[in-house]
């Protein structure tokens, strides 16, 4: 079984984050700069919420609001939920279909270490169950016999 230290492995800890009071278009660069769909939201070195494409195109322009000038407090989601290194895949797949969130920060005893999506999650498990069936081919076929 597969755990969030090992998605963390294969994707990297690298964690791009914002402020809440940054502005929703100062989010949207990052976003867009570094290619990635969500931003931890953190205050004083604690995760306070998530902000995403999706909170972008649901709360700032479908209300009519101005990226420019909303900070990210005011659109992001929260309350979050956040996992440990050691949770399983399917520990997080249950959480993310359970709360219907598509992102959980990982947090460690040194507090934010990584970030991962529900296509991280879904790679991973599909990964595992590629390993499965190829080792049940191999016993089907006597290999390790």
């Amino acid at each position: 079984m597969n755990t969030v230290r090992s998605m963390l492995k294969m994707k990297g800890h690298v964690v791009w984050s914002t402020s809440p009071d940054a502005t929703v278009y100062d989010a949207l660069k990052i976003l867009a700069d570094k290619d990635i769909g969500a931003l931890p939201v953190v205050e004083a070195g604690k995760v306070i919420g998530i902000f995403s494409e999706r909170d972008y195109a649901r709360k700032v322009v479908l209300e009519g609001k101005s990226s420019l000038h909303t900070p990210v407090r005011e659109v992001m989601a929260s309350p979050i939920y956040c996992v440990r290194p050691e949770t399983t895949n399917e520990e997080c797949m249950a959480l993310m279909t359970e709360k219907r969130i598509r992102h959980l920060p990982v947090m460690s005893e040194e507090g934010l270490v990584g970030l991962v999506s529900i296509g991280d999650v879904v790679k991973s498990l599909i990964a595992d169950q590629q390993f499965t069936i190829e080792r049940l081919q191999d016993y089907a076929i006597g290999k390790y016999m």
